[in-house]
């Protein structure tokens, strides 16, 4: 998949002593079966200039012969279940959890390798937008009582759920309070790379934009990106929403990969704070078993909400009730066991002078000036503000962070340089 993460253990292939050539070899037809978002080969509308080759990072990393290959931890408002795993199954291995914060170690736990365990955090300091903070974990790997490997991470306690307001209205709460959540839509594009940005510093401007604009979400739009946004997300307290990228899922061999695809999406992504729902289908792009699918994913990850369909063909399954309004807003009557969103609204169009990245371009509600996209900007958020009230929203998300190539409907202007 053009998305997942995947590694090869070279040892075996090494020919001698010396220089040593590895060829990667993609076979990337961008239109056809398998999940793709918005690439298309003529980019146009709302689709967008395909990226082929490889597009996330790439690194050769020595390990010991027995080494720690995976690490997935769960965490609640109180602690976390811990899971690592080795490259072999032997009883003679077990691990050292130590978690930290601001340098100062605060839990420690011993447990068997390729087994879960817990971790208690005294006096739990939980990750929010407001306040993000992380725990250091440190994680050593033993066989027969001495050390074998180590790796560093982090982590957040934190805990989404649904949960019944005063008045009976099902919302979204964050570590047990309701929160209201109001978010852009975020495509991941560049105007350089595509589906690469051109530093890590500039995947780190545009989650500091959203918060210093006073947004508290990002949906990330069928598209996965590569692990440092996420991180970002969760260093600097920004919600995250991850759409699975669409396809046509028009045969059972596409149907096969995109769920194949959809579940290493949820593995690989699931160490992330930030990340709190998963949206299985947007419009209706490939939409299939949707019923089976969403539970099959609240299985694969019962610590975050699952939006069966954002926009157009709602199952009546899953957590949230989503609708897409244009320029919007409105709010979907919130369910008993769901609760109401607004998936995608706005799209108000304005293209910045010698900032457009072709001469004809669009927006859902075009300016013709600044000071008109900025008066009409404020009246829809105004409006998003009101309906968390009776009407019982509980997020919404705005039609989208940056322009991409001819839609001009961005908070900032493709290249990034002006924030309109």
């Amino acid at each position: 998949g053009g998305y997942d993460a995947f590694s090869f253990d070279l040892t075996p292939h090494l020919c001698g002593a010396g220089e040593q050539e590895l060829v990667l070899a993609v076979t990337d037809p961008t239109e056809g079966g398998q999940p793709r978002g918005k690439q298309a080969h003529k980019g146009q509308g709302i689709f967008y200039t395909p990226a082929s080759g490889i597009w996330q990072t790439v690194w050769l990393e020595p390990v010991p012969e027995t080494c720690i290959n995976r690490l997935r931890v769960t965490p609640d408002l109180t602690g976390l279940l811990v899971r690592v795993e080795a490259n072999r199954l032997s009883e003679s291995l077990s691990v050292e959890v130590t978690a930290s914060f601001a340098g100062e170690a605060v839990a420690r736990v011993s447990g068997p390798a390729n087994r879960e365990f817990r971790l208690e955090i005294p006096a739990p300091r939980l990750w929010s937008p407001t306040q993000p903070d992380l725990y250091d974990l440190e994680i050593i790997l033993k066989d027969n009582g001495r050390d074998a490997d180590a790796v560093r991470s982090y982590f957040g306690l934190r805990k989404v759920a649904l949960q019944k307001d005063g008045a009976g209205i099902t919302r979204i709460a964050l570590n047990g309070e309701f929160l209201f959540q109001v978010g852009t839509l975020d495509q991941g594009y560049w105007p350089d790379g595509i589906y690469t940005a051109p530093t890590d510093a500039a995947l780190r401007y545009d989650i500091e934009f959203l918060k210093e604009a006073g947004f508290n979400l990002a949906r990330k739009h069928v598209k996965v990106e590569p692990e440092r946004w996420y991180y970002w997300c969760d260093k600097l307290g920004l919600l995250v929403w991850q759409d699975m990228p669409s396809g046509e899922n028009s045969t059972p061999e596409a149907r096969l990969q995109f769920e194949a695809e959809l579940q290493r999406m949820v593995e690989q992504r699931h160490h992330h704070p930030s990340l709190i729902v998963w949206v299985l289908f947007n419009e209706g792009w490939g939409q299939y078993d949707t019923e089976r699918l969403t539970e099959w994913l609240k299985e694969l990850d019962p610590s975050r909400l699952v939006d069966n369909a954002s926009g157009w063909t709602d199952r009546r399954v899953g957590d949230l009730i989503d609708a897409h309004a244009y320029p919007g807003p409105e709010a979907p009557a919130s369910e008993p066991g769901r609760a109401a969103v607004l998936g995608e609204f706005g799209g108000l169009g304005f293209g910045v002078t010698n900032h457009i990245w072709a001469p004809k371009f669009w927006g859902y509600q075009t300016f013709p000036e600044a000071s008109a996209l900025a008066i009409r900007y404020q009246e829809l958020l105004g409006r998003v503000w009101n309906l968390q009230g009776a009407d019982g929203l509980s997020a919404a998300i705005y039609t989208q962070t940056t322009d991409v190539e001819t839609e001009c409907n961005g908070l900032l202007t493709y290249d990034r340089a002006v924030a309109k």
